[in-house]
């Protein structure tokens, strides 16, 4: 019997939560629901995550949207931190140890690492980040990177 790695059973569960998804935005169309049924789903599924959701990008700021875990920074008014950067750089970001990133904003000092995917619409303008944090160092991998890619882009 071959044993499955534990990247093969991450990548394994990312793809049953996309297919779980599919099912469930069939019901709305609407990207506000979409985003608060994706990150409940994550957030409860994947045990490496701490904090979980959004930041839509209004007027010029990052305002935080539908997330899971502790109180979050309500405004992230840039230019500083891995959420902006992922914003101006227009490509997801993975931090293995967020205390090593220059500009870092905390918004909770247990926070160790970090997984941020920019948020597009059907315009492919972006409208913010997905944007998630582990309290454990070096806790995302290209395979969370991959599979949160794939679930971001089921949202628009």
């Amino acid at each position: 019997m071959t044993k499955i790695t534990p990247a093969k059973q991450l990548a394994n569960r990312y793809s049953r939560v996309a297919d779980q998804l599919i099912g469930l935005f069939e019901k709305t169309d609407d990207t506000i629901a979409r985003m608060a049924t994706a990150t409940a789903l994550l957030h409860h599924k994947m045990p490496h995550y701490f904090w979980t959701g959004f930041y839509r990008l209004i007027d010029d700021q990052l305002v935080v949207g539908p997330y899971q875990g502790p109180v979050a920074c309500a405004v992230l008014p840039g230019p500083d931190g891995v959420c902006w950067a992922c914003v101006n750089r227009k490509e997801a970001i993975l931090v293995r140890d967020v205390e090593a990133w220059p500009g870092h904003v905390a918004c909770d000092a247990r926070s160790k690492s970090e997984l941020v995917v920019p948020v597009y619409n059907s315009s492919d303008s972006i409208v913010g980040v997905f944007d998630i944090d582990s309290d454990q160092l070096g806790a995302f991998t290209e395979v969370d990177l991959k599979g949160v890619q794939r679930i971001v882009q089921l949202i628009k």
